[in-house]
């Protein structure tokens, strides 16, 4: 059997440490031929001496050195920056390219992949919500396949294979995050604790706070806006605390598909890695014999502002997802670092929206100079909050 060559952008991350979970597990068919990281060098240097890969990249440039020495007695070549990155994942040598980098990094090598072809298993949804259409638009003309990893857009995924006709409705399944039964009143003075303590997934602590925002459903949105080419007003978001069923498809004869597992995020990046077949996977099952109750329910967008931010971004067009990205990022960053209260992220988000330049019809350097004006908009927003 020849193996599939695996490159893993983030590598360190929760979907990339999972990634290599399977790697490990399956390692008669994968290999982890490039290991790219941003800033965890030891981890990095632990997976490189393990899976013993064609080339590893850390984009921190001051770690360089630090990750040679430790490295120098394996043929293990390294590089940094993230264009090393764009131009290694491009190689022959190539299958797979497992996306992970978070926020708007991920970008560009993913459209480096898709102009070489290159099968993306796409779990950075901010490369779709920055420039949608543009990515679509690549992966068609370059013919690369693109197959989601977020848990929701596999199960959308693997719910509308086989299906000759047009999906009527996308029911986006969410947690609620930590605070969708907690009251307004007291989410107004939550801690990054609070924020990081999510009831189902663990994550990295950007996602997470999407999480409890819900600004990660309204990326998720747009996600599946892109992906599966519907428009906004045919995603429906249905909060489902068990996290049992990963989404569902309707069609025009009323029937519903879904796809159901425990949540383990191993299942979507192992059923990305080996599509169409499955791998067996020893994780936890569903026990149907057990008493189960199934929850569901609508989305609060009062409470959750950042919803209705994303679906507005989604209707506006151009680059205001682009924008909303950036501002999130920013937002994010200064509540971890504790320097805005929660409930300022989706007022940071929203006047960067409204004073950020709007771009109708944006290519790649429109995406980049509205990512850079955006963030500074941002910042100037967080030092009037801050005085």
């Amino acid at each position: 059997m020849k193996k599939t060559h695996v490159a893993i952008l983030g590598s360190t991350g929760s979907i990339g440490t999972q990634t290599l979970d399977i790697i490990r597990a399956h390692h008669d068919r994968f290999v982890a031929e490039i290991l790219v990281a941003n800033n965890n060098a030891e981890l990095l240097i632990r997976q490189a001496i393990e899976f013993q890969p064609n080339t590893v990249i850390i984009v921190n440039e001051q770690k360089y050195g630090f990750v040679c020495d430790a490295l120098a007695k394996y043929p293990i070549k390294v590089f940094t920056k993230t264009e090393s990155a764009e131009q290694t994942i491009c190689g022959e040598n190539v299958d797979i390219v497992v996306a992970a980098i978070v926020g708007y990094a991920g970008l560009k090598p993913v459209i480096s992949a898709i102009k070489s072809k290159k099968t993306i298993a796409l779990a950075n949804k901010e490369t779709l919500v920055v420039a949608g259409n543009l990515i679509m638009h690549l992966a068609k003309h370059y013919h690369a396949q693109i197959i989601p990893v977020d848990s929701e857009h596999s199960a959308i995924f693997q719910s509308i294979l086989g299906e000759p006709n047009a999906i009527e409705k996308i029911l986006l399944t969410a947690s609620g995050g930590p605070f969708f039964n907690i009251n307004s009143k007291f989410i107004e003075n939550v801690t990054k604790t609070d924020a990081l303590k999510h009831p189902r997934w663990t994550m990295g602590k950007k996602i997470t706070i999407d999480s409890a925002t819900m600004m990660n459903k309204g990326f998720e949105v747009i996600e599946a806006r892109w992906l599966f080419d519907v428009k906004p007003e045919q995603i429906q978001i249905v909060v489902h605390p068990q996290s049992i069923v990963h989404s569902m498809v309707q069609f025009a004869d009323g029937s519903v598909k879904a796809q159901l597992s425990e949540p383990d995020m191993r299942i979507a990046i192992a059923y990305a890695l080996n599509f169409p077949l499955r791998l067996p996977l020893d994780v936890k099952r569903i026990d149907f014999s057990k008493f189960m109750r199934l929850e569901f329910q609508s989305s609060d967008t009062k409470k959750f502002p950042c919803i209705t931010l994303a679906y507005e971004a989604l209707d506006k067009g151009g680059n205001m997802a682009c924008i909303m990205n950036a501002a999130n990022e920013i937002a994010v960053d200064a509540f971890l670092t504790d320097k805005i209260k929660f409930l300022q992220i989706p007022e940071i988000i929203e006047k960067t929206m409204n004073t950020t330049t709007f771009i109708k019809n944006p290519d790649i350097n429109d995406y980049m100079t509205t990512d850079i004006e955006a963030r500074k908009t941002a910042k100037k927003l967080l030092n009037y909050k801050n005085k």
